[in-house]
């Protein structure tokens, strides 16, 4: 049975980072710094956010990928040993 809670898995992601950037933006304004020093420091956290985020489309990319042949060649492998209930129960 499938949990429909209304809640997506990228969904509750985008959430926890959100969560975590808003913590560490508030711990960065809150702590003990020149305004100069805190400004910097919200820079760099955005500019390693911005980095680490532009490489995500490609990571899921590649593992989406990844799947897909394994899943060809498992597919494959179980069709030419002669498992073909697969394909039987669909016709």
């Amino acid at each position: 049975m499938s949990d429909h809670s209304g809640f997506s898995g990228m969904g509750v992601i985008l959430a926890f980072v959100g969560g975590a950037a808003a913590g560490a933006v508030a711990a960065m304004l809150l702590a003990p710094k020149s305004g100069v020093e805190t400004r910097k420091d919200i820079k760099h956290f955005a500019s390693e956010g911005a980095e680490r985020a532009a490489r995500i489309p490609g990571a899921i990319r590649e593992a989406y990928n990844q799947g897909s042949e394994l899943a060809k060649d498992t597919f494959s492998e179980a069709y030419k040993q002669g498992d073909h209930s697969i394909v039987k129960n669909k016709v």
